[in-house]
């Protein structure tokens, strides 16, 4: 039971959380439930949850808040949000500070189950994982990606959040500098399965990712899109670091 993956889920009603724990112990998982950010805070001191579920609309420390502690003081735990209808403003400001995906209240709980599955596939197989990478580097444009802290920052050292999806697509962009890649292609890289037709997540998550990187987004200079082609990281890189083969 160790080896299952181990979720914190973060909701003020109670019926939701015990509506969503019974359902994903059943499906094999181990789960500890908070009430309040304060009691996130509290148990982050002592147990190293796999994912977070974060309700956003919580009365005290709302979510958005909570979501960026975790990114401060956790940067490479995935977070999944909870939004209610209507909630698109939180949303998009929780993506953009870093949240992995969210889910939009009701729902139901196997599609949770879906999403925290994907979520953790996506996390746990991060392209070249096999490579032990101690101090590594990416530089290009005026933005350094610190691999070990999985973290961007501007030139002057401004730290800006990346979900886990944005750092994994950032990383196999940087890792293929002015090379043309395809949607399949990047399915692929970076979340190590056969793309699906008609699949537009790449293109929501290259959109997310220029938000935070182009000067203009409605005239992106670092991410082209290369049309009938796919997407290319247009700028150099280089890299600082030791890399070691495990």
């Amino acid at each position: 039971m160790e080896s299952s993956p181990h979720l914190l889920v973060v909701d003020d009603h109670r019926d939701i959380r015990e509506l969503l724990a019974r359902y994903l112990r059943e499906q094999g998982m181990r789960v500890t439930l908070a009430a309040s950010g304060e009691e996130l805070r509290r148990l982050m001191k002592t147990t190293s949850p796999d994912l977070v579920v974060l309700d956003i609309m919580m009365p005290g420390e709302d979510g958005l808040s909570l979501c960026r502690f975790l990114r401060e003081h956790h940067a490479s735990l995935p977070v999944i949000l909870l939004t209610a209808l209507g909630e698109d403003t939180d949303r998009i400001v929780g993506l953009e500070m870093g949240a992995d995906d969210y889910l939009t209240k009701p729902f139901n709980p196997r599609e949770l189950l879906a999403r925290v599955k994907a979520v953790l596939r996506r996390t746990r197989q991060l392209p070249g994982e096999s490579e032990q990478r101690e101090g590594l580097k990416y530089h290009f444009a005026d933005w350094v990606l610190d691999t070990d802290r999985r973290s961007l920052f501007t030139s002057d050292g401004v730290e800006v959040a990346l979900s886990t999806a944005e750092f994994r697509l950032l990383l196999v962009f940087l890792r293929h500098p002015r090379r043309v890649l395809s949607r399949d292609q990047l399915l692929d890289l970076t979340a190590g399965r056969e793309a699906q037709p008609f699949d537009r997540a790449i293109d929501n998550q290259v959109s997310r990712l220029r938000r935070k990187i182009e000067a203009d987004t409605r005239n992106p200079a670092l991410i082209k899109t290369v049309w009938g082609g796919g997407y290319q990281l247009n700028a150099d890189v280089s890299q600082t670091g030791v890399v070691s083969q495990s």
